[in-house]
């Protein structure tokens, strides 16, 4: 039901969402969707069994449904399984799946509703990863909390120098200067605000541009 029309069936064409509109953003999840609306509160459709839409259940719903005493909200990403929010205070709601941390309440415990990303204020931007999440901050530095490994590997996607999952925020190592930030399945880039970009995490692929297939640590410039 993550296309929102009311149904469960593929649809190779693009197709109207069910009872949405004043929509001023739209993110894309495993197999969910949220939308921010004008007014500051969200609607999500799709799957649920983590608690994705945040709408206090884990049932799945095939038209949108409100997330639960939500509003204010400024920004959203959905991730693999979770979904987190930045609100016009600059602070950050998450919920959904958890077992990594990637909530950053300092639990691994699952939220059906949103609650708060602890020890978290002044962010200028959030992104929601397959099992982490990163905010930059308005002072162009970054925080990251949830998986720091690929599987049973060292991942490093967040920055800090270690692979240890982390499930309240930390700090990027050696990043300043942020304009953006994303963060992919197991690895996270930054955009600054000269035009270079940095990455670091899992790097089988050669995802993080820097010539190699080394996973890194911390913040590498990647080479363009």
């Amino acid at each position: 039901g993550q296309l929102g029309d009311g149904t469960n069936i593929e649809k190779h064409t693009p197709i109207t969402i069910s009872n949405l509109s004043n929509v001023k953003q739209v993110s894309a999840g495993r197999d969910f969707t949220v939308a921010l609306l004008n007014d500051g509160t969200v609607k999500a459709c799709g799957e649920n069994n983590d608690g994705q839409l945040g709408d206090g259940t884990d049932r799945g719903r095939n038209t949108p449904v409100v997330v639960s005493g939500l509003s204010n909200v400024k920004q959203i990403s959905a991730g693999g399984s979770h979904t987190v929010a930045l609100l016009n205070d600059g602070t950050a709601k998450a919920w959904g799946y958890n077992c990594y941390g990637q909530l950053g309440d300092g639990t691994t415990t699952d939220k059906h509703a949103p609650t708060t990303v602890v020890n978290l204020s002044n962010i200028k931007q959030i992104d929601a990863g397959h099992y982490h999440t990163v905010a930059l901050l308005n002072d162009g530095t970054a925080k990251a909390w949830g998986s720091n490994s690929f599987f049973f590997t060292p991942g490093g996607q967040l920055g800090d120098g270690t692979s240890i999952d982390r499930y309240i925020p930390v700090t990027v190592s050696n990043l300043s200067n942020g304009e953006q930030i994303s963060a992919g399945n197991f690895h996270t880039v930054a955009l600054l605000n000269d035009g270079t970009i940095k990455a670091w995490g899992y790097n089988s692929g050669g995802q993080l541009g820097d010539g190699t297939t080394t996973t890194k640590l911390i913040p590498i410039t990647i080479i363009v």
